[in-house]
């Protein structure tokens, strides 16, 4: 299973040190908060261990990662292992037994709730995150906003263009060939794009497309490499790579303003129809282990003191509560 290195914003040493004392600092006033807070998490003074195994979304493994290192200072004896094998790739070993959770920055579709009833996987949504689905270019890319036709003109299964000057209605005249990179069918964040821009789940061009797989890294390369590059991803590879890209700002439809990908606008739900939820899904099954109740308790307490310092947008208080009664319940439900 592939590990994600702890690096975001900052040297993984500095991250790791800002985040640790970020949460001594918020748990400082009340020592049981997280063994006492919903959900009965087995005793967050008990001493754990075991084997926890993730797998899924690339664009939740960055928040993931850190969630389980923090945990495991917490709890020596307990090991997190984050894989990133697509949203997609994630629920196919989720769905089987394979892993405790998954990581989806999609909600579960259809096929896949089939796939886990069938071999007796009980599981719940829990929102740990919001998220602003970022189009990026070229810096030098006079564009400033665009419309989700536009996106349509460029990304459509039927679409030929080859250039942005072929873009009708652009509000910048720019005459650089285009150049896509975008993530490959295992990937959620690809399911979400096209549902929203094209119209249909999974349903994008391949002529002319670099996939790039869940090597979101490999976007940020292409895209600042070339002029009329045009890629898209989750918000905090965006403003972990803010120096070498800029990020469109998508006119939201209903009110036709041009809104950019920052968190005020995603949390209030007008930056659309490109924010989204991010999301873990936690077995029933593993959440009668103590060390996975006590991580997924400590995964929703304390995420949001996390969010922001590894670029991601923070959830609502709403968001909190529901997550944590969502766990409550799922926890229950084999005893």
């Amino acid at each position: 299973m592939k590990r994600i290195p702890l690096r975001r914003l900052a040297a993984p040493a500095a991250v790791a040190l800002s985040l640790t004392l970020a949460l001594a600092a918020c748990g400082s006033g009340d020592d049981s908060q997280a063994s006492e807070g919903g959900g009965g998490g087995g005793g967050g003074d008990a001493e754990l261990s075991g084997e926890i195994a993730i797998d899924g979304s690339s664009t939740v493994a960055p928040l993931s990662e850190p969630m389980g290192e923090l945990f495991n200072q917490e709890q020596s004896g307990v090991n997190v292992s984050v894989g990133t094998s697509g949203t997609g790739g994630g629920f196919e070993k989720f769905c089987v037994g394979e892993t405790d959770i998954s990581d989806a920055s999609r909600e579960i579709a259809d096929e896949e709730i089939q796939m886990c009833e069938q071999n007796g996987i009980e599981f719940e949504q829990l929102t740990v995150a919001n998220d602003a689905l970022s189009v990026v270019v070229h810096p030098d890319n006079p564009v400033e906003c665009i419309t989700v036709d536009q996106l349509n003109q460029i990304f459509d299964p039927k679409s030929t263009i080859s250039s942005w000057s072929e873009i009708d209605g652009l509000e910048a005249d720019f005459g650089e060939d285009l150049e896509i990179f975008s993530p490959g069918a295992d990937s959620g964040t690809f399911d979400y794009f096209t549902d929203a821009v094209n119209g249909e789940e999974g349903a994008q061009r391949t002529k002319g497309v670099n996939i790039v797989g869940e090597n979101d890294n490999a976007t940020v390369t292409g895209v600042s490499g070339t002029p009329g590059g045009i890629g898209y991803f989750g918000y905090s590879f965006y403003v972990e790579n803010q120096d070498k890209l800029k990020a469109l700002q998508i006119e939201n439809p209903d009110t036709g303003e041009c809104v950019a990908p920052e968190p005020e606008a995603t949390q209030a739900g007008d930056y659309a129809p490109l924010g989204r939820q991010l999301y873990i899904y936690p077995s029933a099954q593993a959440l009668q282990k103590p060390e996975v109740l006590e991580f997924v308790n400590f995964y929703i307490t304390n995420v949001n003191n996390v969010a922001e310092q590894v670029g991601f947008i923070p959830m609502t208080d709403e968001q909190i509560a529901e997550a944590q009664a969502a766990v409550d319940q799922l926890a229950g439900a084999g005893e």
